[in-house]
């Protein structure tokens, strides 16, 4: 079975960070992570990518940026043509949530964290 794509926008290489421990989460959850955030680096064999890079097969996009700083990535959160969008606690953003009503993606306000948790991810 092919494992499900899984983009963590806002990563961070900080464990302390929740973006970071979604990262390790998934990947124990056995799904393909990609890691966007400021800086590029690694955490636990995830690539940290500091640019938009094209990936195919999208099912999820997790959000761990505040809305302010979402804008820049509406129009490649739309060209990953993802499955669902969650936003987490802090990353709520009605105008991104209408932007993607008016494109047909799915977006769930929770916490990746908790989903995993329940297998509900």
């Amino acid at each position: 079975m092919k494992m499900k794509k899984v983009i963590v926008l806002g990563a961070s290489l900080n464990s302390n960070r929740y973006s970071n421990m979604a990262i390790k989460k998934l990947k124990k959850n056995n799904f393909d992570v990609y890691a966007l955030g400021i800086s590029a680096g690694e955490v636990e064999g995830v690539k940290l990518f500091s640019e938009f890079k094209k990936i195919d097969d999208v099912y999820a996009v997790t959000i761990y940026l505040n809305p302010f700083n979402q804008r820049q990535f509406y129009d490649y959160i739309l060209d990953l043509n993802p499955e669902k969008v969650i936003f987490n606690p802090g990353a709520e953003n009605r105008e991104l949530e209408l932007i993607l009503v008016e494109n047909e993606v799915e977006f769930e306000l929770a916490c990746s964290l908790v989903l995993l948790s329940l297998n509900s991810f």
